[in-house]
């Protein structure tokens, strides 16, 4: 017989809550260890239905599982509210609530990426890590230096020639010392950075559609396996506005009766993809036509802000058509095709 089984993961355990066609359940507490994941898999049927909300360890359980039953469904817990909200909150009914929502077909589902892609993510999420670190020790040097009436740009200390030159200052022994490790420190988060680039780099070319997004100006190596880690098959996305509302850069909208209101955008989805896209957007006004003319009437009406996202979306639709249909382009300042 057919169930739907609705799984309440945490680090430690798991409650699982077995529901029958007839509506029927049945309670159970796992650990997570091996033990545990045996005597769940033991206690599953080939053509069980599991539903179980994006955590930190769910590739870990549905790696366990796959295979084991008929189909394993992620939650994206974005979307499925019920939880979160609901009054009665215990594991037993977060269990059977994922299992009476999975048997009516209303489960929305988290994108499942495959082992070589959630890496080169964790990979790309850790270079962030670094450069946002790299970013603040900058910072504190300009800091340091401005309260002892040095002005500095903040392009100084992009170069080993700029860090160089903050041996030669004429400071306080307590400056120079705090200076001195600092600059140490970004030495040796270029360094990282360097190699991760250097990693990142040659997993992206592996990347189909890697050489297709490095022929569109403004996009490099980094950008483009950022990207392409992030979208995936683009046959997930029927058009491209899904993919723009998967990249969070669509507005929200607010309509009631007459009234229709569309404030910021949304921001979900990955930031760090986003925001890849919108600096390759930067770069690509500069020298397409199409995109600046098009950037330069949104400015005049709306702004600057609001223009470079309109224009990021914009460069996102050729960013799907390009990937969709194919296409490598020899000179796309001018629109022209290999």
């Amino acid at each position: 017989m057919k169930r739907y089984v609705g799984v309440d993961l945490h680090k430690s355990c798991f409650t699982v809550c077995y529901l029958s066609r007839k509506g029927a359940s049945q309670l159970a507490t796992f650990p997570v260890s091996s033990a545990g994941m045996v005597a769940f898999i033991q206690s599953l049927q080939k053509r069980d239905e599991v539903a179980v909300e994006s955590t930190g360890n769910t590739n870990y359980f549905v790696g366990e599982i796959a295979g084991k039953v008929k189909v394993v469904r992620v939650v994206n817990p974005n979307q499925f509210k019920v939880i979160t909200q609901s009054v009665k909150k215990t594991d037993a009914q977060d269990a059977l609530t994922l299992a009476r929502y999975l048997q009516k077909g209303l489960i929305p589902e988290v994108r499942q990426r495959s082992k070589p892609s959630r890496q080169l993510h964790s990979l790309i999420g850790t270079r962030d890590k670094f450069i946002k670190l790299r970013s603040t020790l900058k910072n504190k040097l300009h800091n340091i230096l401005n309260a002892n009436g040095i002005v500095t740009s903040r392009e100084l200390f992009s170069s080993e020639k700029g860090l160089r030159s903050i041996a030669a200052l004429e400071l306080d022994a307590h400056d120079q010392f705090e200076l001195g490790i600092i600059v140490e420190q970004i030495r040796s988060l270029n360094q990282t950075i360097e190699k991760i680039n250097q990693e990142v780099s040659t997993r992206g070319q592996q990347l189909p559609g890697h050489q297709h997004l490095t022929a569109l100006t403004g996009i490099g190596n980094i950008t483009a396996t950022i990207l392409l880690n992030t979208i995936g098959d683009v046959n997930d996305f029927s058009d491209e506005k899904k993919l723009a509302a998967y990249f969070g850069i669509v507005p929200r909208v607010a309509q009631s009766n007459e009234t229709c209101h569309y404030g910021h955008i949304t921001k979900r989805g990955n930031k760090i993809a986003r925001t890849a896209l919108v600096q390759s957007t930067l770069v690509a006004i500069k020298y397409n036509a199409y995109l600046r003319a098009f950037y330069g009437r949104i400015k005049a009406k709306k702004g600057s802000g609001k223009a470079i996202i309109a224009t990021a979306r914009k460069f996102l639709t050729i960013i799907y058509r390009t990937l969709k249909n194919n296409w490598v382009f020899t000179d796309f300042n001018r629109f022209q095709r290999a």
